[in-house]
């Protein structure tokens, strides 16, 4: 099992596929950790790609010493862990939910070693008139209305509905950090909510910004004015999907990510 030992943690990783191929990284969100991708590591494996996941810190089986500085070390961890075990090797970002304050904050750091970045359910701390509107027309209480009714919000009433086996893996992947304070979690994100129009505007790599039409957890127009703001961002709208559109509808989700990552070369 290889680790990372970072200041105040121990980070999780797996390496899949051979050292030559173009490696994708992927970032998991609030509710995951490394498991989470069981559904994408080997569709990209058999497209020739080599597969990096990783659990943040605290999510399990990675450790933390103490609540903080929690989300604020994900974008450093991150570095940290390419440098450790893919040293100045090219990157392709896949990033989920949580995941895309991660990825996008290491891309702007380093946008010299992403060949592309996949924001999935995510606008990753991106901030802009057209991002307030959409958070402004989000119902308040629409998520704790679920977790009453025993659905998980990042999963969705339609995942429950219609895959209750998947929505039970979801929910058992995500209790696998039970001691984890994700209201500080949630806390930090929105320190590091931040990300200016200027800011994205330099980041001249392909993105695709992909979004569930029934994601209640991040607005669809959120994600679709990040895409707006990158100079070479898309958008795609997946039909009848949640949050989680790489858990729920792996099949169009690899589809799109992997004809993505051919056309970006």
């Amino acid at each position: 099992m290889p680790w990372l030992e970072r200041p105040g943690a121990r980070i999780y990783y797996e390496l899949h596929g051979p050292g030559e191929a173009p490696l994708v990284v992927f970032a998991h969100g609030l509710g995951g950790n490394h498991l989470s991708w069981w559904q994408q590591v080997p569709s990209f494996l058999a497209a020739g790609y080599r597969c990096l996941t990783f659990a943040h810190r605290g999510f399990a089986p990675s450790t933390q010493d103490a609540p903080e500085p929690g989300a604020r070390a994900f974008a450093e961890d991150l570095a940290a862990l390419l440098d450790a075990a893919a040293p100045g090797q090219p990157v392709r970002l896949v990033a989920q939910s949580m995941g895309g304050w991660t990825s996008l904050a290491w891309a702007l750091a380093h946008p010299g070693r992403v060949r592309a970045l996949v924001m999935c359910d995510t606008h990753g701390g991106f901030w802009s008139d057209a991002a307030a509107a959409a958070w402004a027309a989000k119902p308040a209480t629409i998520e704790a209305d679920l977790f009453a009714r025993g659905i998980h919000p990042a999963a969705g009433e339609r995942m429950a509905r219609e895959q209750p086996a998947l929505h039970f893996l979801y929910r058992g992947i995500d209790a696998l950090a039970a001691g984890l304070d994700k209201d500080a979690l949630r806390r930090q994100l929105g320190e590091l909510w931040a990300i200016t129009p200027a800011d994205v505007a330099r980041l001249d790599i392909p993105v695709l910004c992909l979004a569930g039409e029934d994601d209640i957890v991040i607005p669809p127009a959120a994600v679709e004015a990040l895409a707006r703001a990158l100079p070479r961002g898309e958008f795609a709208l997946v039909p009848a999907a949640g949050h989680s559109v790489y858990f729920e509808r792996a099949d169009a989700f690899n589809r799109l990510v992997l004809d993505f990552l051919a056309r970006a070369g």
